[in-house]
């Protein structure tokens, strides 16, 4: 069984190192050449991760998307949703028989629709030949070697199984559930509600309101996933609690980092542009908003509707946050 990880970044990084614990060939497709040359060279990502020693001798890299997709069974994307599609329109490869499990923590803009969904929908990929990698788990910690979870969910659990062998190790612990839409989901709305709690932070709120905001933000979710996709599934789960918690509280969360400039008074762009990295939570905002205006019973999605308004609305945080206050309990 062959595997491919496509994306450069951080969690791209980590799933490499993840992964070349146990085989001795990944296939890895980046976009930047200049990237490719230094890892090959030097050893390590330059962009991210930088401390991480990478096995040379176990990566195949390549710039060219169709070769990492044709060489491998296993096809795993860590690429940002936002930018999913564009990468995707340079596919020619087959598709077909191919087992695509998801990193992503967004939903795709063009499309509005979660990574797997996405897959599904545009490129007829069965469900049965979709998964997910989702938390509790954080890239730089992957890095230094620190005790992590990860959940990998798929409808086909002997697949979910195989991944989750080869991403086991003495730092990393794995479980398999069979809630795919859920747990992608789950995984998509928790930048959101980091992106609120960073924003909080900003603002001068503190520890006790950041536990009323943390609790209102899982019964938000359990909400919005019930709304979506129904089936019996358990919130307090660490793909679902443990991820939203890591993301809300962590400072290496770049979510929490990009609503913490928004709430001291930094605008969108200027927060992106000196973060230098995609804070998936912006997009996954206005999907997940645009998402829950088409039901005809919404959700009540008070956190959602807040950040929308400070993002999307460019309406004053401190009104916005002091009105949301009202709103939890």
């Amino acid at each position: 069984m062959k595997f491919a990880v496509l994306g450069g970044g951080s969690w791209a990084t980590a799933i490499v190192k993840m992964l070349t614990e146990n085989l001795d060939t990944v296939h890895w497709y980046m976009r930047n050449h200049s990237a490719i040359e230094h890892i090959q060279k030097e050893g390590n990502n330059p962009n991210y991760l930088s401390s991480v020693d990478l096995k040379i001798r176990s990566l195949f890299l390549t710039s060219n998307i169709n070769e990492a997709i044709s060489s491998a069974d296993y096809l795993i994307f860590a690429i940002p949703s936002a930018f999913l599609d564009k990468e995707l329109q340079n596919l020619s490869a087959n598709l077909e028989n191919k087992v695509i499990f998801s990193a992503i923590k967004g939903i795709v803009p063009e499309t509005g629709l979660i990574v797997g969904e996405h897959f599904h929908e545009e490129y007829s990929v069965p469900f049965e030949n979709i998964g997910v990698i989702t938390g509790p788990c954080h890239a730089e910690e992957v890095a230094l070697e620190r005790l992590s979870y990860l959940t990998i969910a798929c409808a086909d659990e002997v697949k979910a199984q195989l991944l989750a062998e080869h991403l086991t190790s003495h730092y990393i612990r794995t479980k398999i559930s069979d809630d795919i839409i859920g747990t992608e989901y789950a995984a998509m709305l928790k930048n959101i509600y980091a992106i609120a709690a960073g924003i909080a932070h900003g603002l001068g709120y503190g520890d006790n309101f950041q536990s009323v905001l943390m609790s209102n933000a899982i019964r938000e979710m359990k909400r919005f996933i019930g709304r979506v996709h129904k089936m019996k599934r358990n919130i307090n789960n660490s793909a679902y609690l443990g991820d939203l918690l890591v993301t809300g509280y962590s400072t290496f969360s770049r979510n929490r980092m990009f609503g913490n400039m928004i709430g001291k008074g930094y605008t969108v762009k200027s927060a992106q542009m000196e973060m230098n990295m995609v804070a998936e939570g912006y997009y996954a905002t206005k999907s997940a908003h645009l998402l829950n205006q088409k039901h005809e019973k919404k959700s009540k999605t008070p956190i959602i509707d807040a950040v929308h308004q400070v993002l999307y609305e460019k309406k004053n945080a401190k009104k916005i946050f002091k009105k949301l206050t009202e709103k939890l309990d």
